[in-house]
C-alpha cells in the first residue's frame, strides 16, 4: 500500500475542488477544442490539435495525480495539533540564531515564520513549507525553546523555536 501523506482538511479541499474543477469544467473545455480544431481537416498538419491534445494530457495527468494524492491523504484532525511541538498545522515563528547566507534573506537576531503543511499545500514563496521539506523536516517534532539546526544547500541555518500556534496563520 501507497505511503500516507499528511495534510490540513482545508489542504484536502482545496484538492477535491481543483480535481472536481479538472474533471467538470477543463476535461469539458479541452474536448470542445478538440473538436473545434477536428473541423479543420488535416490533424497531422493541425497545430491546434496538437496543442489541444497537449492540453489534455497534461490534465489528465494532474488528474491522475490528484486522485492518487487525496486516496492516501491523511487528514490531521485539530485535536492531533498542539501548540506544544511543530507539526503538520502549525505555524512556527523562529528568530534566526546563526548568521546565514544573503539567498536565505535571514540575519541573526531576525525571527521567521512558517506554516507547516502537507507537500501538496505548500508555497514556499509565501512561507507556507512542506513537512517533507528540508526545513519542514527538522522543524517537525521541535518544541518552544528548542534549537534546531539545518542543514541547506551547504549553509547551516539555526533557529530558536520562539512560538507554536495551531493552525495556518500566515
Amino acid at each position: 500500500m501507497a505511503e500516507t501523506r499528511r495534510i490540513t482538511r482545508a489542504g484536502l479541499e482545496k484538492l477535491q475542488a481543483e480535481l472536481d474543477h479538472r474533471v467538470a469544467v477543463v476535461r469539458n473545455e479541452i474536448a470542445k477544442e478538440i473538436e473545434f480544431a477536428r473541423s479543420y481537416g488535416d490533424l497531422s498538419e493541425n497545430a491546434e490539435y496538437t496543442e489541444a491534445k497537449k492540453k489534455q494530457a497534461e490534465n489528465e495527468t494532474k488528474i491522475a495525480e490528484l486522485e492518487d494524492y487525496i486516496k492516501v491523504a491523511e487528514v490531521i484532525g485539530d485535536d492531533e495539533i498542539s501548540d506544544d511541538r511543530v507539526s503538520v498545522g502549525t505555524t512556527v515563528t523562529l528568530l534566526t540564531v546563526s548568521e546565514t547566507n544573503d539567498d536565505f534573506m535571514a540575519t541573526k537576531g531576525e525571527t521567521v515564520r512558517y506554516a507547516i503543511v502537507g507537500a501538496q499545500e505548500a508555497d514556499p514563496l509565501h512561507d507556507r513549507i512542506s513537512d517533507e521539506s528540508e526545513v519542514g523536516r527538522s522543524l517537525i517534532g521541535a518544541a518552544l525553546g528548542d534549537t534546531v539546526t539545518i542543514q541547506l544547500d551547504g549553509y547551516t541555518l539555526i533557529y530558536k523555536v520562539k512560538e507554536i500556534e495551531k493552525g495556518d496563520q500566515l
